[in-house]
């Protein structure tokens, strides 16, 4: 074995001893494991499938991988653009004329750029049932139309799924296929991702993990994470069920040429920063978030689904990409630390912990009050000389009705400059806070988890 190697594996090991220390203290049932460096692959399963039923968790596991679905339909959408069938910045009224939203400016001017870079503009996390028929997505933007226009069009970044699935929409239009289909003949089989699917009936016949729902109270029991399915209708923001394997397949093709499926040039495009999506430095590009760590820029998507979280970071430039799927509502603790640790130390890349300042009482007073989204609300209020962030878990995913999950422990807060600030909370280690303001100077909103929340009181 090689010095390199040696060295790979004596990294890959300290990575795997570190994910099952997490497993067990963030109550994790199963974790899937992916390390691609250069032309090396490291992969590991760990933990079980199901806690009621269990089987071992392989590199081979399928898992739901959620929002990461949205890099796959920005690539869909870039081979529609190669082939002369869609243009970025042509309205998606052309290519959908029954379109309506409440906006009137926002239905008349939207473009496919608007949607794979989360600027619509519209409330974002709608999710609802429309059956299994190929009208679902169709179904899904008619009801569109009753969603508020939260901020104008093109103004700011807040992560929105529901222009993901406008997106499918499209895809269907301009293709006269299913989303589904059409997804599958432009993306899973030219990069022969043959284990790769949407439906979870093409998945039950193959080993596949259940979610879990672990409440942050220690003595309460971990519990099952139904549904399983998100529904037809959220497609396009979130229903691809894959594995570390397939994904590390994917990962080369992203760092790649274009293996002839999509070309470099259209790569590259997709992870331009074109738009600003945190103060913290972290850009959206067509579909892909890209955060910098010094001279470093990390591409990626994260991914979460109904007791299932997961997460997709790559850094092209050294053809590096990890990928970790936990089957876990708690799962974000486990691959946070997994990729800063992978990145220190196969690259050397340290996250530096932003500068603190002091504000006076007077001016975090302004910050305080309940800022108000569909799936959960902040309740921000002074805690001494700091703010301290309450989340309020509202339900919503993936149905109206669905109840809300367990509520986190609020964080202080602690500012880097005015109007940014990050969780001080161990669970919430990472996490910005961001405040937006209105043409008055006054204080409008909260950006938070990706999400423009408007200030409510």
């Amino acid at each position: 074995m090689t010095n390199s190697a040696n060295q790979a594996k004596s990294h890959f090991d300290a990575l795997c001893a570190q994910i099952k220390r997490d497993m067990k203290r963030f109550r994790v049932p199963g974790v899937a494991l992916g390390v691609l460096v250069g032309d090396e692959t490291l992969t590991a399963g760990f933990g079980v499938t199901h806690i009621d039923h269990p089987l071992d968790v392989t590199p081979d596991t399928l898992f739901q991988i959620g929002s990461i679905t949205k890099t796959f339909v920005g690539t869909a959408v870039m081979r529609l653009v190669e082939a002369g069938k869609i243009d970025l910045d042509t309205t998606v009224k052309t290519y959908v004329p029954e379109l309506v939203l409440s906006d009137k400016d926002a239905e008349t001017r939207v473009t496919m750029r608007h949607l794979l870079t989360h600027v619509g503009g519209w409330v974002g996390d709608y999710f609802d049932d429309f059956g299994w028929g190929e009208d679902a997505i169709a179904r899904y933007v008619a009801a569109m139309a009753n969603l508020p226009q939260v901020t104008p069009l093109g103004a700011l970044y807040s992560y929105n799924n529901a222009g993901f699935n406008l997106a499918g929409r499209v895809i269907e239009r301009v293709t006269g296929k299913p989303f589904e289909e059409a997804l599958c003949e432009a993306v899973f089989k030219p990069l022969g991702l043959a284990h790769t699917f949407v439906f979870p009936w093409d998945a039950m016949v193959h080993r596949f993990v259940t979610g879990h729902i672990s409440p942050y109270d220690q003595a309460a029991p971990v519990t099952i994470g139904l549904p399983w399915p998100i529904g037809r209708a959220s497609h396009p923001a979130g229903g691809i069920i894959s594995s570390v394997n397939e994904l590390l397949t994917y990962a080369r093709f992203q760092m790649g040429d274009g293996s002839g499926v999509l070309s470099s040039a259209s790569l590259a495009d997709m992870k331009m920063p074109y738009v600003v999506s945190s103060a913290a430095g972290e850009h959206r590009g067509l579909s892909w978030l890209l955060r910098t760590y010094g001279a470093t820029v990390v591409v990626g998507h994260g991914g979460a689904t109904k007791g299932q979280l997961a997460t997709f970071q790559m850094v092209p430039e050294a053809h590096f990409c990890i990928v970790v799927l936990t089957n876990s509502d708690r799962g974000t603790q486990v691959h946070a630390e997994a990729v800063t640790t992978a990145l220190r130390l196969w690259l050397g890349v340290e996250k530096e912990n932003p500068p603190e300042i002091s504000l006076a009482p007077a001016s975090l007073a302004e910050y305080c009050g309940r800022y108000t989204s569909p799936l959960w609300d902040a309740e921000i209020v002074l805690d001494g000389e700091r703010l301290l962030v309450k989340a309020i878990p509202k339900g919503g995913f993936p149905k109206p009705d669905s109840p809300p999950g367990p509520t986190p422990p609020p964080t202080q807060v602690s500012f880097s400059v005015p109007d940014l600030a990050y969780g001080l909370h161990p669970l919430w280690k990472g996490d910005t806070f961001e405040f937006l303001r209105d043409g008055t100077g006054q204080v409008a909103y909260l950006r938070a988890g990706g999400r423009v929340r408007p200030k409510v009181a």
